[in-house]
Protein backbone atom coordinates (compact mmCIF):
# COMPACT_ATOMS: atom_id res chain seq x y z
CA UNK A 1 0.00 0.00 0.00
CA UNK A 2 1.37 3.61 -1.04
CA UNK A 3 -0.72 5.79 1.24
CA UNK A 4 0.17 9.46 1.04
CA UNK A 5 2.70 8.87 -1.59
CA UNK A 6 2.26 9.92 -5.45
CA UNK A 7 3.27 7.38 -8.22
CA UNK A 8 4.26 9.22 -11.22
CA UNK A 9 4.41 6.90 -14.04
CA UNK A 10 4.91 7.65 -17.46
CA UNK A 11 2.85 10.13 -19.65
CA UNK A 12 1.77 10.68 -23.02
CA UNK A 13 3.61 13.15 -24.79
CA UNK A 14 1.10 16.62 -25.19
CA UNK A 15 3.52 18.45 -27.72
CA UNK A 16 3.52 15.13 -29.65
CA UNK A 17 -0.18 14.17 -29.32
CA UNK A 18 -1.34 18.20 -30.47
CA UNK A 19 1.31 18.24 -33.25
CA UNK A 20 -0.27 15.55 -34.84
CA UNK A 21 -4.03 16.35 -33.56
CA UNK A 22 -3.31 20.42 -35.12
CA UNK A 23 -1.27 19.12 -38.57
CA UNK A 24 -4.13 16.44 -39.34
CA UNK A 25 -6.97 18.93 -38.49
CA UNK A 26 -6.05 21.13 -41.32
CA UNK A 27 -5.52 18.04 -43.62
CA UNK A 28 -9.25 16.85 -42.82
CA UNK A 29 -10.69 20.61 -43.70
CA UNK A 30 -8.41 20.43 -47.32
CA UNK A 31 -10.11 16.79 -47.50
CA UNK A 32 -13.90 18.19 -46.66
CA UNK A 33 -12.32 21.42 -49.10
CA UNK A 34 -11.33 19.25 -52.00
CA UNK A 35 -14.66 16.73 -51.62
CA UNK A 36 -17.20 19.75 -51.31
CA UNK A 37 -15.69 20.99 -54.72
CA UNK A 38 -15.85 17.94 -56.29
CA UNK A 39 -19.71 16.97 -55.57
CA UNK A 40 -20.38 20.77 -56.45
CA UNK A 41 -18.26 20.38 -59.84
CA UNK A 42 -20.92 17.23 -60.34
CA UNK A 43 -23.81 18.83 -58.74
CA UNK A 44 -23.26 21.84 -61.79
CA UNK A 45 -22.93 19.04 -64.84
CA UNK A 46 -26.12 17.38 -63.19
CA UNK A 47 -23.88 14.18 -62.65
CA UNK A 48 -25.28 13.70 -58.64
CA UNK A 49 -28.83 13.14 -60.60
CA UNK A 50 -28.01 11.26 -63.37
CA UNK A 51 -25.03 8.86 -61.85
CA UNK A 52 -24.84 6.78 -64.76
CA UNK A 53 -23.20 10.09 -66.73
CA UNK A 54 -20.30 8.86 -64.62
CA UNK A 55 -19.43 6.44 -67.10
CA UNK A 56 -20.22 8.44 -70.50
CA UNK A 57 -17.67 10.57 -70.69
CA UNK A 58 -14.81 8.72 -72.95
CA UNK A 59 -11.99 11.21 -71.79
CA UNK A 60 -10.82 11.80 -68.04
CA UNK A 61 -12.58 13.95 -65.37
CA UNK A 62 -10.49 16.24 -63.79
CA UNK A 63 -13.53 16.00 -60.94
CA UNK A 64 -12.15 12.76 -60.07
CA UNK A 65 -8.81 14.34 -58.91
CA UNK A 66 -10.62 16.28 -56.34
CA UNK A 67 -12.50 13.76 -54.88
CA UNK A 68 -9.78 11.14 -55.00
CA UNK A 69 -7.29 13.59 -53.27
CA UNK A 70 -10.05 14.60 -51.12
CA UNK A 71 -11.21 11.22 -49.95
CA UNK A 72 -7.70 10.39 -48.84
CA UNK A 73 -7.21 13.47 -47.48
CA UNK A 74 -10.17 12.74 -45.51
CA UNK A 75 -9.51 9.74 -44.55
CA UNK A 76 -6.26 10.30 -43.12
CA UNK A 77 -6.72 13.64 -41.52
CA UNK A 78 -9.97 11.74 -39.83
CA UNK A 79 -7.93 9.22 -38.49
CA UNK A 80 -4.76 11.14 -37.15
CA UNK A 81 -6.91 13.94 -35.95
CA UNK A 82 -8.88 12.00 -33.93
CA UNK A 83 -6.67 9.19 -32.91
CA UNK A 84 -4.27 11.92 -31.39
CA UNK A 85 -7.37 13.50 -29.22
CA UNK A 86 -8.72 10.61 -28.22
CA UNK A 87 -5.33 8.57 -27.72
CA UNK A 88 -7.01 6.02 -29.76
CA UNK A 89 -4.11 3.00 -30.85
CA UNK A 90 -5.82 1.51 -33.58
CA UNK A 91 -7.10 4.68 -35.54
CA UNK A 92 -3.15 5.81 -35.19
CA UNK A 93 -1.87 2.30 -36.19
CA UNK A 94 -4.42 3.09 -39.53
CA UNK A 95 -2.96 6.36 -40.54
CA UNK A 96 0.77 5.19 -40.01
CA UNK A 97 -0.22 2.42 -42.29
CA UNK A 98 -2.23 4.66 -44.76
CA UNK A 99 0.66 6.79 -44.93
CA UNK A 100 3.37 3.90 -45.41
CA UNK A 101 1.08 2.68 -48.23
CA UNK A 102 0.69 6.06 -49.73
CA UNK A 103 4.73 6.58 -49.65
CA UNK A 104 5.18 3.05 -50.67
CA UNK A 105 2.88 3.30 -53.88
CA UNK A 106 4.68 6.70 -54.56
CA UNK A 107 8.09 5.44 -53.77
CA UNK A 108 7.41 2.19 -56.60
CA UNK A 109 5.72 4.79 -59.33
CA UNK A 110 8.93 6.69 -58.97
CA UNK A 111 11.65 3.97 -59.92
CA UNK A 112 8.96 2.29 -62.59
CA UNK A 113 8.98 5.79 -64.22
CA UNK A 114 12.13 5.83 -64.18
CA UNK A 115 13.25 2.35 -65.46
CA UNK A 116 10.10 2.85 -68.34
CA UNK A 117 10.10 5.92 -70.06
CA UNK A 118 9.60 4.60 -72.87
CA UNK A 119 6.27 2.87 -72.01
CA UNK A 120 5.57 5.81 -69.83
CA UNK A 121 5.72 8.09 -72.84
CA UNK A 122 3.81 5.60 -74.75
CA UNK A 123 0.65 5.71 -71.87
CA UNK A 124 0.90 9.75 -71.68
CA UNK A 125 0.35 9.73 -75.51
CA UNK A 126 -2.59 7.78 -75.29
CA UNK A 127 -4.10 9.83 -72.54
CA UNK A 128 -3.36 12.89 -74.19
CA UNK A 129 -5.16 11.59 -77.50
CA UNK A 130 -7.92 9.97 -75.85
CA UNK A 131 -9.12 13.28 -73.84
CA UNK A 132 -8.42 14.97 -77.54
CA UNK A 133 -11.49 12.37 -78.65
CA UNK A 134 -13.37 13.84 -76.00
CA UNK A 135 -12.60 17.55 -75.42
CA UNK A 136 -16.77 19.06 -76.45
CA UNK A 137 -17.71 16.29 -73.79
CA UNK A 138 -16.85 18.13 -70.84
CA UNK A 139 -16.19 21.60 -69.92
CA UNK A 140 -13.61 20.61 -67.45
CA UNK A 141 -11.96 18.64 -69.33
CA UNK A 142 -12.21 21.11 -72.17
CA UNK A 143 -10.62 23.80 -69.54
CA UNK A 144 -7.52 20.95 -68.03
CA UNK A 145 -6.47 20.77 -72.33
CA UNK A 146 -6.76 24.42 -72.71
CA UNK A 147 -4.90 24.73 -69.89
CA UNK A 148 -2.08 22.48 -70.54
CA UNK A 149 -2.10 23.58 -73.95
CA UNK A 150 -1.39 27.62 -72.88
CA UNK A 151 1.11 26.25 -70.05
CA UNK A 152 3.27 24.38 -72.15
CA UNK A 153 3.09 26.23 -75.12
CA UNK A 154 1.99 23.03 -77.20
CA UNK A 155 -0.78 21.52 -79.26
CA UNK A 156 -1.46 17.86 -79.17
CA UNK A 157 0.25 15.11 -78.01
CA UNK A 158 2.79 14.94 -80.33
CA UNK A 159 2.39 17.99 -82.53
CA UNK A 160 -1.44 19.72 -84.30
CA UNK A 161 -2.56 17.00 -86.18
CA UNK A 162 -3.15 14.60 -83.45
CA UNK A 163 -6.78 16.87 -83.43
CA UNK A 164 -7.70 15.04 -86.46
CA UNK A 165 -8.49 12.77 -83.66
CA UNK A 166 -11.29 15.04 -82.17
CA UNK A 167 -14.90 15.16 -85.06
CA UNK A 168 -15.03 18.54 -84.42
CA UNK A 169 -11.74 19.50 -85.88
CA UNK A 170 -10.45 16.60 -88.37
CA UNK A 171 -10.23 17.53 -91.76
CA UNK A 172 -12.18 14.95 -93.57
CA UNK A 173 -14.72 16.34 -96.05
CA UNK A 174 -17.30 14.50 -94.03
CA UNK A 175 -16.49 17.28 -91.31
CA UNK A 176 -19.58 19.54 -91.54
CA UNK A 177 -18.03 21.62 -88.38
CA UNK A 178 -16.65 25.24 -89.07
CA UNK A 179 -13.99 24.00 -86.20
CA UNK A 180 -13.03 21.68 -89.48
CA UNK A 181 -9.53 21.49 -89.88
CA UNK A 182 -8.19 23.74 -87.42
CA UNK A 183 -7.33 23.64 -83.65
CA UNK A 184 -8.44 24.75 -79.74
CA UNK A 185 -7.37 28.70 -79.45
CA UNK A 186 -4.76 27.34 -76.59
CA UNK A 187 -2.77 25.68 -78.93
CA UNK A 188 -2.88 29.64 -80.38
CA UNK A 189 0.76 31.69 -80.01
CA UNK A 190 -0.06 34.27 -77.91
CA UNK A 191 0.03 38.20 -79.31
CA UNK A 192 1.17 40.35 -76.33
CA UNK A 193 -0.59 43.42 -77.71
CA UNK A 194 -3.94 41.59 -77.30
CA UNK A 195 -5.99 42.11 -74.55
CA UNK A 196 -8.92 39.70 -75.36
CA UNK A 197 -8.29 35.91 -76.43
CA UNK A 198 -9.63 35.42 -80.15
CA UNK A 199 -11.33 32.17 -79.39
CA UNK A 200 -11.35 31.86 -83.73
CA UNK A 201 -7.28 31.87 -83.96
CA UNK A 202 -7.46 28.47 -84.38
CA UNK A 203 -9.61 27.69 -87.32
CA UNK A 204 -8.60 26.55 -90.51
CA UNK A 205 -4.94 26.89 -89.74
CA UNK A 206 -3.91 23.63 -90.56
CA UNK A 207 -5.00 23.97 -93.93
CA UNK A 208 -2.28 25.79 -94.64
CA UNK A 209 1.53 25.05 -95.41
CA UNK A 210 3.26 23.60 -92.16
CA UNK A 211 5.94 26.75 -92.71
CA UNK A 212 3.19 29.06 -92.32
CA UNK A 213 1.52 27.15 -89.15
CA UNK A 214 4.21 27.87 -87.00
CA UNK A 215 3.32 31.84 -87.47
CA UNK A 216 -0.32 31.21 -85.84
CA UNK A 217 0.19 28.10 -83.86
CA UNK A 218 2.68 26.13 -81.65
CA UNK A 219 4.20 23.29 -83.45
CA UNK A 220 5.53 21.69 -80.81
CA UNK A 221 3.65 18.46 -79.19
CA UNK A 222 2.57 18.79 -75.05
CA UNK A 223 4.41 15.34 -74.53
CA UNK A 224 7.84 16.70 -75.53
CA UNK A 225 7.49 19.90 -74.34
CA UNK A 226 6.49 18.30 -70.81
CA UNK A 227 9.89 16.32 -71.02
CA UNK A 228 11.93 19.80 -71.69
CA UNK A 229 9.70 21.01 -68.39
CA UNK A 230 10.60 18.33 -66.46
CA UNK A 231 14.10 18.37 -67.73
CA UNK A 232 14.65 22.09 -66.97
CA UNK A 233 13.03 22.10 -63.51
CA UNK A 234 14.33 18.47 -62.28
CA UNK A 235 16.08 19.95 -59.28
CA UNK A 236 12.61 21.73 -57.95
CA UNK A 237 10.54 18.76 -58.48
CA UNK A 238 13.10 16.40 -57.10
CA UNK A 239 12.83 18.54 -54.08
CA UNK A 240 9.02 18.23 -53.75
CA UNK A 241 9.06 14.75 -54.02
CA UNK A 242 11.80 14.28 -51.16
CA UNK A 243 10.09 17.04 -49.04
CA UNK A 244 6.36 15.29 -49.36
CA UNK A 245 8.68 12.15 -48.61
CA UNK A 246 10.27 13.15 -45.44
CA UNK A 247 6.82 14.56 -43.93
CA UNK A 248 5.26 11.38 -44.53
CA UNK A 249 8.58 9.39 -42.92
CA UNK A 250 8.31 12.11 -40.47
CA UNK A 251 4.00 11.78 -39.50
CA UNK A 252 4.45 7.70 -39.89
CA UNK A 253 7.42 8.00 -36.98
CA UNK A 254 5.26 10.44 -35.09
CA UNK A 255 2.30 8.71 -35.35
CA UNK A 256 4.52 5.50 -33.92
CA UNK A 257 5.67 7.16 -31.54
CA UNK A 258 2.44 8.28 -29.87
CA UNK A 259 0.98 4.96 -30.12
CA UNK A 260 4.29 3.57 -27.90
CA UNK A 261 3.79 6.01 -25.48
CA UNK A 262 0.06 5.39 -25.28
CA UNK A 263 0.66 1.98 -24.66
CA UNK A 264 3.79 2.41 -22.11
CA UNK A 265 1.33 4.53 -20.26
CA UNK A 266 -1.55 1.80 -20.30
CA UNK A 267 0.56 -0.99 -19.74
CA UNK A 268 2.17 1.07 -16.37
CA UNK A 269 -1.42 1.79 -15.61
CA UNK A 270 -1.76 -2.33 -14.54
CA UNK A 271 0.84 -2.51 -12.71
CA UNK A 272 0.05 -0.01 -10.42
Amino acid sequence: MMSGKHYKGQEVSCCIKYFIFGFNIIFWLLGVAFLGIGLWAWSEKGVLSNISSITDLGGFDPVWLFLVVGGVMFILGFAGCIGALRENTFLLKFFSVFLGIIFFLELTAGVLAFVFKDWIKDQLNFFINNNIRAYRDDIDLQNLIDFTQEYWECCGAFGADDWNLNIYFNCTDTNPSREKCGVPFSCCTKDPAEDVINTQCGYDVRAKPDAEQKTYINVKGCVPQFEKWLQDNLTIVAGIFIGIALLQIFGICLAQNLVSDIEAVRASCLFT
